[in-house]
């Protein structure tokens, strides 16, 4: 794996500070993590603790006629036993979804333990507690639950038929559509279809994902012996949303509920959720005052932990005889699975702003995504979260048009790329981007692939018989990230905002103390939040504390993920420590008996112009600050500021990805040669965790592309249920990574920066798949379904061959 990085660029795009931003420093958290020393949720020794169990439906539909627990009572070491019906009076209301995106949007009752029916294999139906994890399981297959089977529904278009209606309230399996544009532009739209001079009408199925992260989930649930208080440590990225919604779902008052999230083994959106079994262990641990804990297998965490992606896209491209684009529909029908998870309805809709890439798209645009209910595990936010399928149905469709009007898919790009000088850029769907140079990210890209050489070289190897066949992939994208403002959050029915909060102080001994309502869980965050405050106040990073992930620590915030951590949290951090440093200046002026905007502060020291024997650090100052013995009047004391930051405008980080593939035509065998990626994130705190990002958000695209799919059988039963099954890429999978430089600083926050945690697995996907496709198409295949495996890449040549033989 190769890195090429430009740093003299990186650091000076930074804003002027104190020589921390921009350095490649290694991560802060990584000796704990390497040592063994962190820990994990399911590391945590409680004495006395009740393991929780959870038997789970083995059928996809199913009438759930009785459940008898009295089996499991039976055997020694169980506690208690208890049906999805024992519990239904527990709740004080249905598990929460945050983000009902139409009024009339349906939303089927969903509780921790099924009541009546279960929807997918994998949906609890009664649980146990016993005094070890191995007697709870044991006890399991001691209870007797009569089921009426019914017929699954795991084909989307099925769905839509309403043949077989999997909740009987509803009366329906569609969830809701929502449209964009639909009305205003629909005539607009297909006029610019029906006259334009080339039009490409594509399907694309964006198969279903499962996470994978490496630590699967686990929840200790601690009650308090008096008071009624509880703590609830989870491996999760959202404790400050998962406090708020046990409260209002189990009827706990807020300020007795307490979200810890110990060290967290990756989540990628999977642990952006409220699950049943946090409930569960809650609402038990409550009743009973004494700890519960569960965790999850692999093979549980494949079935019963959210699955990503699962879509059918529809999507119409024109242009005129240059190619520039002239018109575009998309019509998606989205996969809920089961029910409705936290922010489930909204995760296609993520992308509907973003299905025009990075092109100058005409108002004749129109979109629409019905989303169906199917017997199935319900899919969430995973890495990218709607975006990824965005561009990968305007790429994949750009290429396609390349090939139909004979011309480089490159230069197709170019004649229609938002130009460097438009921005800020309102885009047909009305909201701005806030900056981008993509024609500069895709010459970067392009010298580093050699693109033209490789062109060169494709054209002298796909000869008629080789079975070697060259292809080259091009994938350019905008990413919307952020999540914020809170105001157009509001216009789009989500329940929360997109604010972050900081705290910063600093001590009497001058050391520092941030903390972030932001949950890293992976991303580093202790090492860059340290060193955006050492580079404000001139102190060393190791002297800059950072506290996480507690609610009770860190009570305000909205936690991690949609790549929105810097962009709002740190952005956060950085005015917290400008607040306090407006203070010291005014302690720093009064001692030394002069006026603030004489002082300047460099290095960790104020001193005044024109004298500079006049001088204060900010270490005395804090102490001062702390003994209040001669602050200025009015002055509180301590070194402390408080901010909570909501962004004018989502974060634009932009990018483009090139690599070449060899595809075996005998076995259907895709090698990736050589990949390439020019991922634009504005200014750079570190580096080194850009490049890291970077690299694990191309392997996840590249694994969708190559590799990941959660297959089902007519049934509705996972058949890709272990590592086994599923294929998640290994070390040796990993091709040549060459990362190049574009910096185009963000003008909408003090710190120039944007999101990069989901931008590899954005323009991976669609850049290796046009690079099969690009080597396939001389045979005449038109496509290549994902994962493109041995087998569907085979498949389609040998279809590709018995049309051509017609």
């Amino acid at each position: 794996m190769t890195v090429t990085d430009n740093m003299a660029t990186s650091d000076a795009s930074i804003a002027a500070g104190n020589g921390v931003l921009g350095q490649r420093m290694l991560r802060k958290e990584d000796p704990a993590l390497l040592t063994g020393e962190a820990i994990f949720t399911n590391d945590m020794k409680v004495p006395g603790a009740l393991h929780l169990a959870v038997l789970r439906s083995p059928h996809a539909h199913a009438r759930i006629a009785s459940v008898d627990v009295s089996g499991a009572l039976a055997i020694d070491g169980v506690h208690s036993a208890y049906s999805g019906a024992d519990l239904a009076d527990a709740w004080a209301g249905p598990m929460p979804c945050a983000w009902p995106v139409t009024d009339d949007m349906k939303n089927p009752t969903h509780f921790p333990l099924a009541v009546g029916k279960a929807a997918y294999v994998g949906d609890g139906v009664a649980c146990v507690l016993a005094t070890s994890d191995a007697i709870a399981h044991d006890a399991l297959e001691a209870i007797d639950v009569e089921y009426e089977p019914l017929p699954a529904v795991i084909d989307l278009e099925a769905a839509l038929s309403d043949d077989v209606i999997i909740h009987d309230d509803l009366g329906t399996n569609v969830s809701y559509t929502w449209p964009l544009l639909i009305e205003e532009n629909e005539g607009d739209c297909q006029k610019a279809i029906d006259e334009s001079a080339f039009v490409v009408t594509e399907r694309y199925i964006q198969q279903r994902l499962i996470p994978m992260a490496m630590e699967p989930r686990a929840v200790v649930a601690m009650p308090q012996p008096f008071g009624g208080d509880m703590t609830l440590y989870s491996a999760t990225q959202v404790p400050h949303i998962l406090k708020v919604m046990t409260a209002l779902t189990l009827g706990i008052p807020e300020h007795q509920m307490r979200v810890v999230c110990p060290a967290v083994g990756g989540g990628f959106g999977s642990k952006l959720n409220v699950y049943a079994e946090e409930l569960l262990c809650v609402h038990l641990a409550r009743t009973l005052g004494t700890p519960v804990r569960w965790n999850e297998d692999r093979s549980e965490n494949a079935q019963a932990t959210i699955h990503g992606r699962g879509q059918i896209q529809d999507i119409e491209l024109a242009a005129d005889e240059n190619g520039k684009i002239t018109g575009l529909r998309v019509r998606l029908i989205g996969d809920m699975g089961a029910y409705l998870q936290l922010v489930t309805p909204g995760v296609p809709l993520l992308g509907a702003f973003l299905y025009g890439g990075v092109y100058e798209i005409p108002k004749a645009f129109d979109f629409s995504c019905t989303s169906v209910f199917t017997t199935m595990t319900p899919t969430d936010a995973y890495r990218g979260a709607g975006r990824p399928e965005a561009t990968y149905a305007i790429e994949h469709a750009m290429d396609a048009l390349a090939r139909k009007m004979d011309i480089d898919p490159l230069e197709l790009r170019r004649r229609n790329f938002i130009p460097k000088d438009a921005f800020p850029y309102e885009a047909f769907t009305g909201l701005v981007y806030d900056s981008g140079d993509h024609d500069n990210a895709a010459t970067v890209a392009e010298g580093l692939l050699d693109y033209g050489a490789m062109r060169a070289r494709q054209a002298e190897q796909n000869v008629e018989g080789s079975t070697k066949r060259l292809g080259i992939g091009v994938s350019t994208y905008f990413e919307m990230c952020g999540l914020a403002p809170s105001r157009v959050l509001a216009s789009l029915n989500y329940s929360a905002g997109g604010w972050e909060s900081a705290t910063v102080r600093v001590l009497p001994t001058s050391k520092i103390q941030v903390v972030t309502g932001t949950a890293p869980h992976g991303q580093g965050h202790e090492t860059a939040w340290s060193m955006i405050a050492a580079d404000k106040f001139g102190v060393d990073p190791a002297d800059v504390d950072v506290l996480h992930s507690d609610t009770a620590i860190a009570p305000l915030g909205l936690d991690t993920y949609g790549s929105r951590s810097l962009p709002v949290g740190g952005v956060a951090i950085g005015m917290a420590c400008d607040k306090v440093l407006d203070k010291a200046r005014k302690i720093a002026a009064h001692q030394m008996e002069a006026n603030e905007e004489d002082l300047g502060f460099a290095g960790g020291m104020f001193s005044v112009s024109g004298s500079p024997d006049k001088e204060m650090p900010l270490a005395a100052i804090a102490f001062e600050a702390f003994t209040a013995h001669n602050l200025p009047d009015g002055l509180e004391p301590n070194l402390e500021a408080q901010v909570t930051y909501d962004p004018p405008n989502f974060s634009w980080p932009f990018g483009t990805h090139m690599c070449a593939v060899e595809v075996d035509t005998e076995t259907g065998q895709v090698d990736v040669l050589q990949y390439v990626a020019v991922d634009d994130c504005g200014n750079k705190v570190n580096p080194l965790i850009v490049d890291g990002q970077v690299h694990g958000g191309v392997i996840q695209g590249l694994a969708q592309a190559l590799y990941e799919e959660a297959r089902f059988d007519d049934d509705g039963n996972l058949l890709s249920s272990s590592l086994a099954e599923y294929l998640v890429p290994a070390a040796s999978d990993v091709p040549p990574i060459t990362l190049g430089e574009s910096v185009t600083p963000s003008p909408t926050n003090a710190l120039g920066v944007k999101g990069v945690g989901e931008a590899g697995t954005i323009g991976a996907a669609p850049c290796v798949m046009n690079a099969v496709v690009d080597a396939l198409a001389g045979l005449g295949v038109p496509d290549v379904q994902m994962p493109a495996s041995p087998l569907n890449v085979w498949n389609a040549i040998q279809q590709a061959n018995k049309e051509t033989s017609q």
